[in-house]
């Protein structure tokens, strides 16, 4: 596949994971890139009455609005939720839904949910602070003919991924091995052992094995996932690959994607946008100007305009 020449050549670039974390107390912890912060002089009242006064304006003041949700962390924007719901009676999302329009309904909309991490192959997180997959929907996702790996698809819903930045080296050198056995020195291939390593262990401990399965092999293990697993399942556990090595340089092509050519993936650039705002944009950002020598500002400015241009640029932390 086209996709190890062009994007691992990208990705794979200049990786040093040691430089994500801090120690606090003796351990290392990851660093903040977000590029949207708590604000400091917050308060919850005061911005739901401004919300309130901007939705029901005879012209809606979308300014307020952008102002108001981008500028807040998503903690700060729960709590505006709450006191204006109990304030008015109404829900904020249909507030908001019957005032805006378009791309700029569909951002402000999603800034105001609970955000999840849309991309479960990169971090397990948020998926075990919310609900178990419900067993009805496992049922769909096995009977569905159009999915061909439910067993990864439902592995990484049911977020079992370790999200610890300490490195086993050992286990590392032993997961190399079985998915060497598993792959490459057998006949067939075992595609449990692929799903169960690829979707449990921490993006660090990934890098780690994939440095040891190197000693074992002659290929890469990306290549390996090239040479022996096809379908939706490749696609699914080389996200998980890329992301445990570079995921900023993964979401930076994702948004690249979004807005080459003719017309824009609004969907994937909202998402993506929101989802890594309080995660890792700023990263993001630094990795789109290496990637494709133009800063995501510029780009957003070149493929939006009006409100809905504002809140991106906004999201990216340009006021």
């Amino acid at each position: 596949m086209s996709i190890f020449k062009d994007l691992f050549k990208k990705i794979i670039r200049n990786r040093k994971p040691d430089e994500d974390t801090v120690v606090v107390k003796g351990k290392p912890k990851p660093k903040y890139y977000g590029t949207v912060v708590p604000s400091l002089n917050f308060n919850a009242s005061s911005d739901a009455s401004s919300l309130q006064s901007a939705i029901e304006k005879d012209e809606v003041d979308k300014d307020v609005i952008i102002a108001v949700l981008v500028k807040r962390s998503n903690e700060q924007r729960q709590k505006i939720k709450v006191v204006y719901e109990a304030s008015t009676g109404k829900s904020l999302e249909k507030a908001l839904k019957s005032a805006l329009r378009s791309d700029l309904e569909d951002v402000s909309l999603l800034c105001s949910w609970i955000p999840l991490t849309l991309m479960p192959t990169c971090s397990g997180r948020p998926q075990r602070d919310g609900p178990r997959v419900p067993k009805e929907l496992e049922e769909v996702i096995k009977r569905r003919p159009a999915v061909t790996s439910p067993r990864a698809l439902l592995a990484l819903l049911k977020a079992q991924k370790d999200e610890s930045v300490e490195i086993d080296n050992d286990l590392a050198r032993k997961d190399a091995e079985i998915l060497f056995e598993a792959g490459e020195n057998t006949k067939g291939t075992d595609v449990s052992v692929f799903i169960d390593i690829l979707s449990k262990r921490s993006g660090p401990q990934l890098i780690k094995t994939f440095q040891h399965y190197a000693a074992v092999s002659d290929i890469s293990l990306p290549k390996a996932l090239d040479l022996e697993l096809k379908g939706d399942i490749e696609e699914c556990l080389i996200d998980i690959v890329k992301c445990s090595w570079n995921k900023a340089a993964v979401f930076a092509e994702k948004l690249h994607l979004a807005m080459k050519g003719h017309g824009t993936c609004e969907d994937t650039l909202i998402r993506v946008m929101v989802s890594r705002s309080e995660v890792d944009l700023k990263k993001i950002i630094a990795e789109y100007r290496a990637m494709y020598d133009v800063s995501l500002q510029e780009a957003i400015l070149m493929d939006t305009k009006g409100h809905y241009e504002s809140v991106l640029l906004g999201l990216c932390g340009a006021h």
